[in-house]
C-alpha cells in the first residue's frame, strides 16, 4: 500500500506545482509584458484618478450623457447594483415574462421622456439588458438614438456630436469578430473635452 502511495502524492505535488503555481506565474508574467495595459484591468484615467476600465459599463443617467445598456447586476443581498463587477449575471428572464417586458417598456418610456423629439425606433440594446450586465458598449444605432439629447443638453451642434461618435465607433474585432460598438465611458469622456 505504501509502493503506491509515495508515487501518488509525489505526482500530485508536482502536478499542483506546476499547474497551480508555475503556469499561472509564466502566463501572468507574459502578459504584463505583452499587454501590460490589458492584464492591469485596461484602466481609464482622467487628471491622474482611475475612473473606469474599458472592459465594465457604468451608470449615465444625466440627459448631457450618452446612456449606457441596462445592468440587471445585484449585489450580495441580490439588490440592484448596476455594473457590479463582483456579481456579473443577466436578468435570466425569458422573453415571455411579463417582468421583462414591463422593465423594457418602463426603459422606453423613460427614454421618450428625455428626449420627446426622438420619435423613432428605440434600439434594443438601450432598453435589454446583457449576458454579464458589465457591457461597456452599445450600438452605433444607440449612440445615434441619443445624439439630439446629448447636443441639445450640451448646446452642441448635432453634426459635431454625430461625428464624434463617428470617431468612437468600433469596428468588429480583427475586422469580423462581432459587431460595431461605441465604448460609452469613452465617448462621454470626448464629451467632456468638446467643451
Amino acid at each position: 500500500m505504501n509502493l503506491q502511495l509515495r508515487p501518488a502524492l509525489v505526482a500530485f505535488i508536482t502536478l499542483s506545482a506546476i499547474t497551480g503555481l508555475a503556469y499561472p506565474a509564466v502566463i501572468t508574467g507574459l502578459a504584463k509584458v505583452i499587454f501590460p495595459k490589458q492584464a492591469a484591468g485596461s484602466l481609464i484615467t482622467a487628471e491622474g484618478k482611475v475612473i473606469g476600465s474599458e472592459l465594465i459599463g457604468q451608470s449615465f443617467t444625466a440627459p448631457k450623457d450618452f446612456w449606457s445598456r441596462p445592468s440587471a447586476t445585484v449585489d450580495a443581498n441580490s439588490k440592484p447594483l448596476p455594473y457590479n463587477g463582483a456579481n456579473s449575471g443577466g436578468s435570466n428572464q425569458a422573453p415571455s415574462n411579463p417582468d421583462l417586458k414591463k422593465a423594457v417598456e418602463a426603459r422606453i418610456a423613460a427614454l421618450r421622456v428625455a428626449d420627446p423629439e426622438s420619435t423613432g425606433p428605440v434600439p434594443v440594446d438601450l432598453v435589454t439588458t446583457s449576458a454579464s450586465g458589465l457591457d461597456p458598449h452599445i450600438s452605433p444605432a444607440a449612440a445615434a438614438f441619443q445624439v439630439h439629447r446629448v447636443a441639445k443638453a450640451r448646446g452642441l451642434d448635432e453634426a459635431k456630436v454625430r461625428d464624434l461618435v463617428a470617431a468612437h465607433t468600433q469596428g468588429p474585432q480583427w475586422g469580423v469578430l462581432g459587431e460595431a460598438r461605441v465604448n460609452v465611458l469613452k465617448l462621454n469622456l470626448a464629451l467632456e473635452q468638446l467643451r
